[in-house]
């Protein structure tokens, strides 16, 4: 083949290389605008991992590139005067300079042709020159090539908040150096890191407000220069930072990160009649925050797996074209991983005002999970001992359990460690009375370790079901019922149990969840009220916009139950003003089009729950926690914004919330959430560390580890997990054990294991017992339990 890539950055270069060395048939030519020699930037960051993929993909280079590296274990943090310090990370920084420098030797030594100092204007003019039969667009974040053929590649181009320059100095680190300082109009942050032997990397980061109250935007570069030297000076013992971008005027050397996104990274074009693919890689394609340092590496990385598709399928005769879907399906999958993971980062330090609450110890392991790619676990394998320190001090200073497991005050109630059992709507009930199923379901989970077991969505009324056989709470049979419950938990277990009441709105009157969720009844349906008259689907009955006097007895039945909920002896009340519900259909812009002071902006949007908050916590005991679920995300157009999450949060801690139960969607069916692992732990972060107000995380949490790590970073202060209760009932006592048996004997257990892991064992075993019940009798309801929330 004649391959031709347009931009000699890490991409351009390492393809070609890795393709003549595969091939030396291949004419394969790179085209760079700069001389040999030029570049901008200082040093890039490389993980041990990235550098085993160098040396398997290309041992000379990787040898050369090993060779020049500095490499160093330690993250240093530094902030409110103190710093933190933690090994094991492993990474590895070399000049910019040397690198390109290098697979320019290296594609020399193996015969690729090497054009510098050529701007390419017309890329197809250039293919047409080489007769290329493939070229790479590997030109850069600014790629012409990208712009030129935009509507096949659809980029998304996100201007991120924060303004940073890129800086060097003589000083010389010794760690992955973060220093946090704090001027009279905000935080500025430095990530610096030496590369070579007498040069470290020192970018410095902040708020763009922030950037143009100091006059940034209006400095020329040395007096911006002098500006940063004086912030920074007790970190660079007297040396200067250094420019190598001299030729810009003013502040352009102090740019915003463009995340970039394509939707596809291929275009065909008829070039001299062959139908040409032009292939972005690197930059050009997609972009992830220097705050992961991970440019580089998906430049490299990107260079190797599609080498690598063409040594599978050139010799297997697998055209070109489905060589390249191939590459971009696989490849675009493991992008899309550190894209996300960039995301979350960046978003850390565009708010860093938002952790500074924080003392060092906690700020520090929230700076190192920020990304959520590394987990609790992740920094015990790098730093045990390290890990153990923190633990002790997330402890109070007492020996080391891992954080789910640490004990949770709210109001007058102690939870004995900081898992909940998420209220999952089980479709098992008879007239609203709660009945054998839930004794089993909600007590087996009970005895299974969790801390709070909450019960599901709960109506005020007979019309607030979601289903027929949904748990309603406005007669005495329902109520008897649920003190049978409450007294089983309280008198069995050492956990506590909580009420989540809600009322269903325009998402009522449907069919039991194995029949088909969110459905309506084939026959008998009632009467739906919400905020407006806007069905849930086209499907769905329109509900009847409520009006004042419908608003006052519907209050009124949310006091009565919650008074019932007090006899009932419950520990806990939550409100449910999620999902699409009653409450919520108030909240959000998309189910509330009223046009009167429950209408309109968002104080006027949660008036009428706020009137319902109210009016429940003057009868719920003030010494028992009172939450509110809310969604943080309507993922739709129109909807509730993460924005307006924290407004709302604020709305409600005024009005007497102690708690905010944070999850998202499930408003509208035109709903397109982004999924992943803890996807909505973000927005509990956000509330919990911008508001001040304790939080709940939900949704895709699984694992003990992900707890852990969601603890520990003060991400949110519970984690509510449904899923993994129905598979295990005893999920937290398990995973307590597999966690620590010696931390598992201070969360208070139904039995006080005083005897050692022997002892808790033989309580495992009789967990599993109540397990097979549960799941016998789940068997029996024909897998009755499916989730209303996850």
């Amino acid at each position: 083949m004649n391959i031709l890539c347009i931009g000699g950055g890490p991409a351009g270069l390492y393809f070609a290389l890795l393709m003549k060395q595969q091939n030396p048939a291949h004419r394969v030519t790179v085209v760079e605008r700069n001389r040999p020699f030029d570049t901008f930037g200082w040093g890039v960051v490389l993980s041990d991992q990235t550098l085993d993929n160098l040396r398997a993909a290309d041992a000379p280079s990787a040898a050369l590139i090993g060779d020049a590296f500095n490499h160093w274990d330690d993250i240093e943090v530094f902030f409110k005067g103190r710093s933190v310090r933690s090994s094991g990370h492993g990474f590895c920084g070399i000049g910019r300079k040397r690198l390109l420098n290098i697979l320019q030797d290296r594609c020399l030594a193996v015969g690729v042709e090497l054009v510098f100092e050529t701007d390419v204007a017309d890329d197809q003019a250039l293919a047409a020159q080489y007769d290329a039969d493939l070229v790479i667009a590997s030109d850069g974040l600014n790629s012409r090539i990208r712009t030129r053929y935009a509507a096949t590649y659809q980029p998304d181009i996100d201007l991120r908040q924060c303004r940073f320059v890129w800086l060097g100095t003589h000083k010389k680190l010794d760690a992955f150096t973060f220093a946090f300082e704090q001027t009279e109009h905000g935080w500025f942050q430095a990530h610096a890191y030496q590369f070579d032997a007498d040069t470290s990397t020192f970018i410095i980061e902040t708020p763009e407000a922030v950037w143009k109250a100091h006059g940034l935007d209006a400095m020329e570069q040395p007096e911006a220069i002098a500006f940063c030297e004086k912030l920074f000076a007790k970190y660079l013992d007297g040396n200067a930072l250094i420019s190598n971008a001299t030729h810009l005027r003013g502040s352009a050397n102090w740019i915003r990160f463009p995340r970039v996104i394509c939707n596809t990274w291929v275009h065909r074009e008829a070039i001299q009649g062959k139908r040409v693919p032009i292939v972005l890689m690197g930059d050009a394609a997609h972009t992830a925050h220097f705050s992961i340092g991970s440019g580089t590496k998906l430049a490299l990385e990107d260079a190797i797996d599609l080498a690598n598709e063409f040594a599978t399928g050139l010799p297997n005769g697998m055209p070109m074209d489905e060589i390249l879907t191939h590459y971009e399906a696989r490849r675009s999958v493991e992008v899309l991983k550190i894209q996300n993971a960039a995301r979350n980062s960046t978003e850390w330090f565009e708010n860093v005002n938002r952790y500074t609450g924080m003392e060092v110890e906690q700020f520090a392991y929230s700076l190192l999970t920020r990304s959520q790619r590394i987990s609790h676990e992740n920094l015990r394998l790098r730093d045990a001992a390290w890990l153990e320190g923190y633990e002790a001090w997330l402890a109070g200073g007492k020996a080391a359990v891992p954080p789910m497991l640490t004990p949770f005050t709210l109001k007058g109630v102690t939870l004995k460690n900081r898992i909940v059992v998420s209220p999952m709507a089980t479709y098992s009930a008879v007239d609203g009375v709660p009945q054998d199923f839930h004794l089993v379901h909600l007590g087996a989970r009970a005895l299974g370790g969790a801390a709070l077991v909450m019960v599901e969505m709960t109506s005020p009324t007979p019309e607030g079901r979601i289903t027929p056989a949904c748990t309603g709470l406005w007669n005495d049979a329902q109520q008897a019922a649920f003190t049978r419950i409450v007294n089983f938990v309280h008198g069995s277990s050492t956990a506590k149990i909580g009420l989540q009441l809600g009322h269903s709105g325009p998402k009522g009157s449907t069919r039991v969840g194995w029949e088909g969720t969110d459905e309506p009844l084939p026959d008998g349906n009632w009467p739906l009220l919400a905020a407006s008259a806007l069905a849930y689907g086209e499907q769905n009955q329109a509900p009847i916009a409520m009006t004042r006097a419908d608003m006052d007895g519907m209050t009124a039945a949310f006091v009565a139950s919650a008074q019932r909920a007090v006899a009932c002896g419950f520990d806990w009340l939550e409100l449910h003003c999620a999902h699409g519900y009653l409450l919520a259909s108030f909240i959000s812009p998309i189910t509330n089009q009223r046009t009167d002071e429950y209408g309109g902006s968002i104080d006027n949007r949660c008036r009428y729950p706020l009137e319902v908050l109210a009016a429940v916590r003057a009868v719920w005991p003030a010494d028992k926690p009172l939450s509110v679920r809310i969604s943080a995300h309507d993922w739709a157009p129109g909807g509730t914004t993460p924005d307006d999450a924290v407004q709302i949060a604020r709305l409600f801690q005024a009005a007497g919330a102690d708690l905010i139960d944070v999850s998202s969607g499930q408003t509208t069916r035109a709903a397109k959430p982004v999924y992943g692992r803890m996807y909505q732990t973000p927005f509990a972060d956000r509330i919990r560390n911008e508001v001040g107000i304790a939080t709940m995380a939900v949704g895709a949490i699984t694992e003990a580890d992900h707890a852990n790590s969601i603890i520990a970073a003060g991400r949110a202060d519970l984690c509510a997990i449904a899923r993994p209760h129905l598979a295990d009932p005893a999920w937290t006592l398990h995973a307590a054990a597999q966690l620590s048996p010696v931390a598992a004997a201070h969360t208070d257990w139904p039995v006080q294991y005083t005897s050692g892991r022997d002892q808790m064992l033989r309580e495992i075993s009789k967990q599993k017992q109540i397990a097979a019940l549960a799941a016998q009798a789940l068997s029996a309801t024909k897998n009755r339990a499916s989730e209303e929330e996850g």
